[in-house]
Formats: structure tokens, sequence, C-alpha cells
């Protein structure tokens, strides 16, 4: 059903620029790459954007002086790179430049190259997408609507590099899951999308 959606969205809205949001374990980076490998298929070229790549460093994004959970809503992404770059897209009907991409190894930003070519789709995942802030970046939005105790089964056997399982829940707990049910009120995610994958 998603792909048929894609379809008739990519030829009837000339879309351009899709957005996939969710939570944190919801099967985001798995949904892009499936619409990409669809996409490339027909014969459509596509690029994903990680807004996981589009990050402040630690010393902005974990301060002592506020909540944990406020630091990941308000101070964990750098925005402008994105906007700048979608934006050059959008009147260039295409991209190729330098971007400033963030390493989460090295703590620092690497120079990448990202080229889009005329006639490209960007797909751009990650969470909080539909907040105030991003606001018209997109031409379609797909929601993954999963509930919080499936997600949670999934990241305890995957963020293995937080530490183990009680080291996760603590993260969870304090940062992402407080900041994810803020966004929820405070956007309506699932209302607001063009199309709404629930997911279990």
């Amino acid at each position: 059903m998603l792909s048929e959606w894609l379809q008739s969205t990519i030829h009837e809205r000339k879309c351009r620029v899709i957005g996939i949001d969710g939570m944190g374990g919801a099967g985001k980076t798995t949904i892009s790459e499936e619409i990409a490998q669809n996409l490339h298929a027909q014969g459509i070229p596509v690029i994903i954007l990680h807004i996981d790549d589009f990050i402040h460093p630690r010393c902005v994004r974990y301060r002592d002086d506020v909540p944990e959970w406020k630091c990941y809503y308000d101070l964990q992404w750098r925005y402008a790179p994105l906007l700048e770059l979608l934006s050059a897209f959008r009147h260039d009907g295409a991209f190729s430049g330098t971007v400033q991409l963030y390493n989460k190894e090295a703590d620092c930003y690497d120079a990448q190259e990202i080229t889009i070519p005329e006639n490209g789709i960007v797909v751009v995942e990650g969470v909080f997408l539909q907040r105030p802030e991003l606001k018209g970046v997109f031409d379609a939005v797909v929601y993954l609507d999963v509930p919080e105790e499936v997600r949670l089964e999934r990241v305890l056997k995957r963020d293995g590099y937080i530490g183990d399982e009680n080291a996760i829940r603590m993260k969870y707990e304090n940062r992402y899951f407080p900041a994810e049910r803020f966004y929820v009120e405070r956007c309506r995610p699932a209302e607001r999308a063009d199309f709404v994958t629930p997911m279990h």
C-alpha cells in the first residue's frame, strides 16, 4: 500500500522531497531503503538523507543545565545545512555540492560531496520531521506509527553501543521517550502526515 501511495504521490504532485518520520526504533531506515530500491528499479534516482547526520556536537546537545529530554528535543539538530541543501535543490532542480555531515565516532563534521540529479527524489528519514522548524520542507510525509513498547524491544537489541539493557532503558526513559511524547502531544504527527504506516 505504501509503494502504491508513493507512486501516485510522486506522479500527481511531482513530489521531490519525502520525509519518513517516526520515533527511535520505528524502522525509518529500513523503510527508506525499501523506498529507494523501489524507485531505483523504476529508473528514478534517489538519495537518502539521515537527520542524524545533521546534529550538533556533544558539547551542544548534552548540557548539565538543561533536562536531558529537552537537550534532545531542542539542542540535538542543526537544521540550517539541511534546509540550505533542500532549498538549493528545489530552486535549481538538482544539487551538487559539499555538505558538512556529522561524524559520530570523531564528534566532528566531515565534508562530503552530495549530488542529486535532475528529476531525482530526496528521502529524508528521522525523528521529529513534522515539527514547526521543518514546516513546508517536505512534499509528502510518511509517519511510522509504532507503539513505544515495540520500539523499546527493538532498541534493546540494537543499541548496544549505549551499554547493557539497563543503560539502554535509562537512556530512553530519560532522554528519548519524554521528548518523543512531547513531540506527539505538540505536533500530532500521526494526524498531520500524508500517509501513516502502522507497524507492529
